[in-house]
């Protein structure tokens, strides 16, 4: 019952809030992200939201929070750049792009922790830490990580010495 209500509060108000940050930010790409934000927002909570007086104020508000979060984000982005210039391009080596494109392959637990344990250089104790789960999660996680990695980069080179035959 609470889905079907929260359906169709989205369906009767999406466009219209669109509308109105649009009208805000002057751009439909943030006003349909920062809408989808809040409505995304108010569907976990709607059993609360819901009950409201007025959900649509809620969702409302936090629209306009969320754009102007991105606004104020943005700005500053635009004046480090006018500051300092584009960042320069750092070309990737080859070995580089194989290793994302293996880890893309990769369930994200474990693309998690073999970044911050290989990249962020961080122990296995901060890595918990870091993603709420306890330590022997963590280094069990590691490991069958690193053997599914091991098995990705195996199998993209086999394929890429089939292709070079």
């Amino acid at each position: 019952m609470a889905e079907r209500e929260f359906d169709e509060f989205y369906a009767g108000n999406y466009g219209r809030f669109v509308v109105q940050l649009y009208a805000v930010t002057g751009s439909l790409a943030e006003a349909e992200d920062a809408v989808q934000e809040a409505f995304a927002r108010a569907s976990v909570h709607w059993g609360r939201i819901g009950r409201y007086d007025s959900p649509e104020a809620w969702v409302r508000r936090v629209a306009l929070n969320v754009a102007y979060t991105g606004l104020r984000r943005a700005r500053r982005v635009v004046e480090v750049l006018a500051r300092t210039g584009p960042p320069a391009s750092t070309p990737l080596p080859a070995e580089s792009l194989e290793l994302v494109e293996a880890l893309k392959a990769l369930p994200m637990p474990f693309r998690q922790v073999l970044v911050l344990h290989y990249l962020a250089d961080l122990p296995v104790e901060r890595i918990a830490g870091d993603l709420g789960i306890a330590v022997g999660t963590a280094k069990s996680r590691l490991a069958r990580a690193r053997q599914a990695l091991a098995r990705q980069l195996v199998d993209g080179e086999e394929e890429v010495g089939s292709a070079q035959r």
